[in-house]
């Protein structure tokens, strides 16, 4: 595992708070776990760092990389006839009603990705 310069890291913090329009210290925090950002948020780091939402999502562990669950995430993500805003409020909704109703991403869900009832 590399080691990675402390200064060096704080400088791609300070380039990257920049780029996006987020403060150093609170992108440290968020980095640390200390904070969660909003959906406006992950979206100007997103922008930021030119992925895509859904890629940052998946990256920094907001999401699952599985498809049962990714596909239904990935067209709300790409609907052309939603806001930005408005799709990452979708997301959050059906996250958390797929967390509250005890769906796990390995498949307590049908193909719909909505959870199944038993």
């Amino acid at each position: 595992m590399p080691v990675i310069d402390p200064v060096e890291r704080w400088s791609e913090l300070g380039r990257l708070s920049e780029i996006a329009g987020i403060s150093n210290p609170y992108l440290s925090q968020i980095e640390r776990g200390l904070r969660k950002p909003s959906a406006e948020i992950l979206q100007q780091i997103a922008k930021a760092l030119r992925i895509s939402a859904e890629t940052l999502y998946i990256r920094a562990g907001i999401l699952e990389d599985d498809r049962s669950e990714g596909d239904v995430v990935r067209h709300i993500l790409s609907d052309p006839n939603l806001t930005e805003e408005q799709r990452q409020i979708l997301v959050r909704i059906y996250l958390s009603f797929r967390h509250e109703n005890g769906s796990d991403p390995d498949g307590d869900a049908s193909a719909d990705g909505v959870p199944a009832r038993g």
